[in-house]
C-alpha cells in the first residue's frame, strides 16, 4: 500500500560537472581520463582534485583526492586547470532551466540543487505520483540535456536526506525514486558512510562500534548514539530512519564563505602561517563585504605534512564581516593547536552561520566598528578599482614582504561558497 508523500523532493547532481564540460566542448577528450584540478608537476604537485571525469574513477581517481596521488594512480590522465568562469556560466544556465520546473529551488553548490515540486501541474496531470514524478524527472533530465549537453542524476524522495542519497545511487545519468513506504528498505543495505554528514572520523568511530551499514546503525537507541558522538548522534539516528523534515528554502545557496592556501613547501614558519591567516582572513571579509554577508562562526582549518587535517571553530555572539574580527579569532584558533610546530601542507579561514546584512543592525554603541565596517569598504573599492595591492592593512602589506621558500611543487588557492 503506498504511504502519503508529506513532500515532493528532487536532488538534482550534475555528473562530473567541470570534467563533463571540457569533455564537451573538446571532442578529443570525450571517452578519456579527465582530472580537473592542480597541475600534477609528475606527482609532486601541491593541490587536490576537482572533478574527476567517469573514465579516471577506475583508477581510483576521485574528488579532494591529493593531486601527487592522482597522478601516481594515473598517470596518463588528462590534466586540466579548473576555468571557474566558464563552469559558472553553465551553472547559470542549468539553474535558468531548472527554475522552469519550480520556483522552490534551494542551491547547494555550483552544480546540484534541491527542488520542490509539490506545485507542478504534472501531478494534476496523473493521479498516480511515481509516474507523475518520474515523468517528472525525465522532463528535467531531457530538458538539461537538449540545452547544455550535459547530464544529471536525479533522486526523489520524501526529504532531502533521502533525495541527496538517491541522486548517487545510479551515477552517472540516473533517476532514483524512493517512495516513502520504500524509504527504510532502500537505506537499510547502504554503507553508513552515504548517510549525509558521516565523514572520515565519523566513518571510523562507527566501524570501532561494528556499524558498517546503515541496518546496523538502527541497531542502536538514540541515547547511545547522544553518549557516544555528542549532538551528532541524534542526527544519525534520525538520518537512518529517512527523518528529515527540512524543507527546501530558496535563496539559501550560500552556507559559508572560505579561503585556503595550499603551500608550495611545507611550512613551519610561525610568522608566515600567520600572515596567510591575515591574507586569507583579508580575502574572506571582503567576499562577504561584496555579497552583503555577515557571519557568526569562524573557522580555521590546517592540513599538516602527514595529510592528518584538523578545523577549529568559534561562534561569535553578533555578526560580523571585519578583517580585523576575523583574523583576532582565527588567530586564537591556531593557538590552541598543540601539533602547530608540524610542518603546515594547508591553511584556511572561513565564516559560516551567514545572514544579510540588510537584515542585521549593528547596536547604537558599536560606532567604532562602525567606522571599520565604512573604511573597509572604501578599501574594498580602491582594491577593486587599482588591484588588490593598492591598499591593504599595514599588518599584511609587513607579512607579504616575508617570502615563502621556493615551491618544489606547485602552489594554489581555493574559494568556496556553500
Amino acid at each position: 500500500m503506498s504511504a502519503p508523500w508529506p513532500k515532493y523532493i528532487i536532488h538534482v547532481d550534475m555528473d562530473a560537472f567541470f570534467a563533463a564540460i571540457e569533455q564537451l566542448l573538446n571532442p578529443e577528450l570525450r571517452g578519456k581520463p579527465v582530472i580537473i584540478g592542480a597541475k600534477p608537476k609528475k606527482g609532486k604537485g601541491r593541490g587536490v582534485v576537482s572533478t574527476a571525469s567517469y573514465e579516471a574513477r577506475p583508477y581510483g581517481v576521485h574528488s579532494a583526492m591529493p593531486i601527487s596521488r592522482a597522478y601516481r594512480l594515473c598517470p596518463d590522465g588528462i590534466y586540466i586547470p579548473p576555468n571557474g568562469k566558464l563552469y559558472s556560466e553553465y551553472s547559470q544556465k542549468i539553474f535558468a532551466l531548472l527554475d522552469r520546473f519550480t520556483p522552490v529551488i534551494q542551491k547547494i553548490s555550483i552544480d546540484e540543487a534541491f527542488l520542490d515540486v509539490a506545485g507542478h501541474p504534472v501531478f494534476h496531470q496523473n493521479d498516480d505520483v511515481i509516474p507523475a514524478l518520474e515523468q517528472l524527472g525525465r522532463e528535467i533530465k531531457d530538458c538539461i540535456f537538449s540545452e547544455t549537453g550535459l547530464k544529471a542524476s536525479l533522486g526523489i524522495a520524501p526529504s532531502k536526506s533521502v533525495a541527496k542519497i538517491a541522486s548517487d545511487f545510479d551515477k552517472p545519468d540516473g533517476l532514483t525514486i524512493v517512495p516513502p513506504e520504500k524509504v527504510q528498505d532502500f537505506l537499510d543495505p547502504l554503507p553508513v558512510r552515504r548517510i549525509w554528514g558521516v565523514g572520515k572520523r565519523a566513518f571510523e568511530s562507527l566501524s570501532r562500534l561494528g556499524i558498517q551499514t546503515v541496518r546496523e546503525l538502527r541497531q542502536f537507541e538514540e541515547d547511545y548514539l547522544e553518549e557516544r558522538f555528542g549532538k551528532m548522534g541524534p542526527h544519525l539516528y534520525r538520518m537512518a530512519r529517512g527523518i528529515d523534515k527540512r524543507n527546501v528554502v530558496p535563496g539559501e545557496d550560500a552556507k559559508s564563505v572560505s579561503h585556503e592556501r595550499t603551500f608550495g613547501v611545507d611550512q613551519t614558519d610561525r610568522d608566515l602561517l600567520l600572515s596567510t591567516i591575515l591574507d586569507l582572513s583579508e580575502k574572506v571579509s571582503s567576499r562577504l563585504r561584496k555579497y552583503q554577508l555577515k557571519g557568526k562562526t569562524i573557522q580555521i582549518k590546517l592540513r599538516f605534512s602527514d595529510f592528518s587535517t584538523f578545523t577549529r571553530n568559534k561562534t561569535l555572539p553578533d555578526h560580523t564581516n571585519l578583517t580585523e574580527e576575523i583574523f583576532n579569532i582565527s588567530k586564537m584558533l591556531f593557538n590552541q593547536f598543540k601539533d602547530a610546530s608540524k610542518p603546515v601542507r594547508l591553511i584556511g579561514v572561513g565564516v559560516s552561520q551567514l545572514a544579510n546584512e540588510a537584515g542585521l543592525q549593528m547596536s547604537l554603541w558599536d560606532s567604532e566598528n562602525e567606522r571599520k565596517a565604512k573604511l573597509e569598504k572604501v578599501m574594498d573599492q580602491l582594491q577593486d578599482k587599482y588591484g588588490a595591492s593598492a591598499l591593504t592593512h599595514a599588518q599584511t602589506l609587513k607579512a607579504k614582504r616575508r617570502k615563502e621558500p621556493p615551491a618544489k611543487g606547485n602552489t594554489g588557492s581555493k574559494s568556496s561558497s556553500k
